[in-house]
């Protein structure tokens, strides 16, 4: 359902020491689209959304994202290079630019909310120099009602200056660029970057620490669905493993396609307002739910386009990460109020290039923490400098650099709901069949979409409840038959027609998982430790 947009209340932003701006608050869609053509900051493709390019950076900077280190969080983040320290002192200085850096601009700010379940609603005031990135906020995040905006009372602030540069030599910085979250404060503050994720990846991150800690809630980097019959299924998976792809599906409502939380009520809701989907190779024919939501109101970011404004969504001169945003209710079939319960399947998505795992196995309670904790999935030729053949990716809980807690806490979490729920959870390789990337072939679409829905309607588990293969080197539940899906392609073994080939390259992908693993060993109980490759 559509929200209103608009609202005409004025607000200061003095106390945010920001002073002497032009604020633009609550501004429409369409006027925040139009103000982007008119500033030539952004083009209006031929399906009517705005095209824009997000500069230096077109994806996020993990090395340059920070946490304040205070009375909050040093006792409870997992430090390192996932969560790297930021000093207050450092923060109240950089913060002290930034507002000036602000002061006496035109600015953007916009008053929404996270988290779909009322009791869990953390209101989030956005605070913009670029028009775009309003609009980005205003169709990822929840958006109030005008009787909701007269009461509003912001808990948290993104302050969003892309093109403010930081001093590392007097900022504390690594370089120009910057994510700080200041759990204190309450305040995510970014500068030196246009890429529009920094933005909702830094609540993200913020609530991925406040639900575990304070309310018993698991915060889940996944993509979410609810069948005919009420059941929920959840997809886990990095980015290019299809998750947002698989959950829309127009058989099943769309809780959403990327941040969500289980509560203990065993509830299942959406974080956000919107989608933020990768469009590389995006077809009508695949991806239709995807493709007809790219429409007057959606932002694309770094595509190519020709002289009538048509998007060549093969293109990747500028990035393979290209993406569009837009709000849920582009989406036809969606969940209503993003709520789901009853949550029955468990899905791992991961893009495995080395062509070694099945396209869909069932995983035991120990294997599905273990492969939680790992996180894997695979980076090909040509998505990194450098990269020339497949390379094992690991992040843990499939969302490592916005977990600020050790991961087996929420491993922990998982495993309890899942033995309480008695949830099925299966590993689905969305990746290559028929030997590694550049030999093999990627698995087909309306194949994997057939494992999941048989996964999903119980005839895969019918098809094979006494029947399952168990691989040789990860010891997964392999099926031997899948309804709509031809046999050949179960086994990933006889796909390769080539058993040397085969064992030597399972091997070595499973040594890469030992390898990652060893840093959670002293973590990890026997069960999950069971629940390794069996190398």
């Amino acid at each position: 359902m559509t929200q209103p947009e608009s609202s005409t209340k004025t607000i200061s932003l003095d106390n945010y020491g920001i002073t002497s701006s032009k604020v633009h608050y609550q501004l429409s869609s369409k006027e925040l689209h139009d103000l982007t053509i008119s500033k030539k900051q952004g083009i209006q493709t031929s399906s009517g959304a705005l095209a824009i390019q997000t500069g230096e950076f077109t994806g996020r900077s993990p090395k340059d994202r920070f946490i304040v280190k205070d009375a909050i969080t040093k006792d409870r983040i997992w430090w390192g290079d996932v969560n790297i320290p930021f000093a207050t002192d450092d923060f109240d200085a950089l913060y002290d630019k930034v507002t000036t850096y602000l002061s006496d601009k035109e600015i953007f700010v916009r008053d929404s909310y996270a988290c779909s379940d009322p009791a869990y609603r953390t209101n989030i005031r956005v605070i913009n120099e670029y028009p775009w990135s309003n609009l980005f906020a205003y169709n990822m995040f929840l958006r109030p009602t005008k009787s909701e905006l007269k009461q509003f009372d912001p808990e948290w602030t993104v302050i969003n200056a892309p093109g403010f540069m930081a001093d590392p030599s007097k900022d504390g910085t690594r370089q120009h660029n910057f994510a700080i979250l200041n759990f204190t404060k309450k305040t995510a503050l970014i500068g030196g970057t246009g890429y529009t994720g920094e933005i909702k990846k830094g609540i993200f991150s913020a609530l991925n620490f406040i639900l575990p800690v304070f309310k018993n809630t698991l915060p889940m980097h996944c993509s979410a669905n609810v069948g005919k019959e009420g059941d929920t299924s959840i997809f886990f998976g990095l980015s290019g493993t299809g998750k947002t792809t698989l959950s829309t599906d127009h058989h099943r409502h769309l809780i959403g396609d990327d941040e969500h939380g289980w509560t203990s009520e065993n509830t299942i809701f959406n974080f956000e307002g919107g989608c933020y989907a990768k469009v590389i190779n995006l077809s009508k024919v695949k991806e239709p739910e995807i493709f007809n939501a790219i429409k007057k109101g959606a932002i694309l970011e770094n595509v190519m386009m020709d002289a009538k404004g048509e998007v060549d969504y093969s293109d990747t001169s500028i990035t393979q990460n290209t993406r569009v945003s837009y709000p849920i209710h582009f989406i036809d079939n969606i969940q209503p109020k993003s709520i789901g319960r009853n949550p029955k399947n468990i899905f791992f998505l991961t893009a495995d290039a080395f062509g070694v795992l099945p396209p869909i196995s069932k995983l035991t309670p120990g294997q599905a923490a273990y492969h939680f904790i790992s996180g894997y999935t695979a980076k090909v030729a040509g998505t990194e400098a450098g990269i020339t053949e497949p390379v094992p990716s690991f992040s843990a809980c499939f969302g490592a650099p916005f977990m600020p807690l050790h991961p087996t806490k929420y491993a922990e979490m998982l495993s309890a709901k899942m033995k309480a729920t008695g949830v099925n959870v299966w590993l689905v390789n969305t990746g290559w069949t028929g030997g590694p990337y550049g030999i093999g072939t990627r698995m087909k679409l309306e194949y994997t979409r057939a494992m999941v829905n048989a996964a999903m309607d119980g005839s895969l588990e019918a098809a094979n409840k006494d029947n399952y293969h168990i691989h040789s080197v990860f010891g997964v539940l392999q099926p031997r038959v899948c309804p709509n899906v031809p046999t050949e392609f179960l086994s990933p073994r006889k796909t390769w027609k080539n058993d040397e080939g085969f064992y030597k390259t399972a091997h070595k992908l499973a040594n890469s998982f030992k390898t990652n693993f060893k840093k959670f060993e002293s973590y990890a109980n026997q069960e999950i430790m069971d629940g390794g490759p069996k190398v």
